[in-house]
C-alpha cells in the first residue's frame, strides 16, 4: 500500500523528493500518512478534492483485494 501511494504521490508532485509515506498497520486497517512540501499540497487534492479522493479509491480497492481497510491521510 505504502509503495502504491508514494508512486501516485511523486508522480503528481514537482518535488518528488519532498514525498514521505508514513505506514501504521492495525488490526484490521491501515492508516496512511502522506506529506508533500507545501507547494505540492493542492496537486495532490487536486480540483474540489477529485485526485485525494481518487487516491482513496484506488486505496480502497487495493485493501479490499486483501481483506483490509486503508485509510489515507494527506498531511502539510
Amino acid at each position: 500500500m505504502k509503495e502504491l501511494i508514494e508512486y501516485i504521490a511523486k508522480s503528481l508532485v514537482d518535488r518528488p523528493e519532498n514525498v514521505t509515506v508514513r505506514e501504521t498497520e492495525g488490526e484490521k486497517t491501515t492508516i496512511i500518512e502522506l506529506r508533500v512540501a507545501q507547494e505540492d499540497l493542492g496537486k495532490v487534492i487536486g480540483k474540489q478534492g477529485r485526485t485525494a479522493r481518487a487516491m482513496r479509491t484506488i486505496l480502497n480497492a487495493a485493501g479490499t483485494k486483501i481483506g483490509k481497510r486503508c485509510v489515507l491521510e494527506i498531511l502539510e
